[in-house]
């Protein structure tokens, strides 16, 4: 017999006796603990847990559990949340006119690497149309025109929330999406929105990173994917990593190395997402690999 699972996550002011309280309740409700991880961070004073368990009782039902929960996280003063851990997230997608991100993240899903489902793909122009056509998965061409109203730029925005809607999107992925977000869509997409910048953050902001890379001379290149905020570029840093080169090479062949870095930064960002992973911290995030 398969036993439900399910993923606990949690932040709180730290205290004295968090992990004994929650692995009692998990106890007395039946479930036998596969994984758990917590920190304390210092600075903000504030805990962090994830629990990955499995409920064995079968005369406790899911109602009851999740009812249960809810109490203790209320006496304990718990920012928590249960999650099923067979659950897919429904990710949509959006990008622009660079496919790499979108074509690796597409590959990583029909192959069943990111268990995620992605119900829409959006983008700016009709690029990547026959590509999310040999998925199956629906394209949606939602046009900006370059130093089009602000009006107009609302109105498409829109229609993204509209289309997380009808989708019941979990999680938006700006897979090489280059436009920026206005202020409300990013309050909207808040803690459910995730960018790749290439390059490694908070070096080289802006446009054309790996042109000011290479007029700089580093010596290592990267990419940062991050959670989306009002602040451009500036939101809770997910994950990076860092690719070496030296003089002998060309802007053009950094951006190539950096696409390849991209892609891997982007998938792992969304994975840890999807598998419930990352809790903010502020400005930071505590990321349980």
């Amino acid at each position: 017999m398969t036993h439900p699972e399910y993923i606990l996550t949690l932040s709180c002011l730290d205290q004295r006796g968090i992990v004994q309280r929650v692995s009692g309740f998990l106890a007395e409700h039946g479930c036998n603990i596969i994984d758990s991880a917590q920190f304390g961070d210092q600075e903000s004073q504030l805990f962090f847990m994830r629990v990955h368990f499995a409920l064995e009782d079968a005369e406790v039902s899911d109602a009851r559990l999740r009812a249960d929960f809810a109490v203790l996280s209320q006496a304990m003063q718990l920012n928590g949340q249960l999650h099923d851990a067979a659950y897919k997230p429904r990710v949509m997608l959006m990008v622009s006119k660079i496919g790499h991100c979108l074509n690796d993240l597409l590959f990583r899903y029909k192959s069943g690497l990111l268990p995620v489902e992605i119900p829409a793909i959006v983008s700016n122009h009709m690029d990547f149309y026959q590509l999310a056509a040999s998925y199956n998965i629906p394209f949606h061409h939602l046009p900006l025109a370059a130093g089009a109203p602000e009006s107009a730029k609302l109105a498409q925005e829109a229609r993204v929330l509209e289309l997380m809607d009808a989708h019941q999107v979990d999680l938006v992925v700006l897979a090489r999406y280059m436009q920026i977000l206005s202020p409300g869509l990013c309050e909207a997409l808040r803690g459910k929105a995730i960018n790749i910048h290439h390059s490694f953050l908070p070096s080289f902001k802006g446009a054309k990173p790996y042109a000011q890379a290479h007029h700089r001379g580093v010596k290592l290149i990267g990419a940062t994917a991050h959670f989306v905020t009002g602040d451009l570029d500036e939101g809770p840093i997910i994950e990076q990593d860092v690719e070496r080169v030296d003089h002998a090479m060309s802007a053009e062949t950094l951006s190539a190395i950096g696409r390849d870095v991209e892609c891997v930064v982007l998938a792992r960002a969304v994975k840890w997402f999807v598998q419930h992973r990352i809790l903010q911290n502020g400005s930071k995030t505590v990321v349980f690999k």
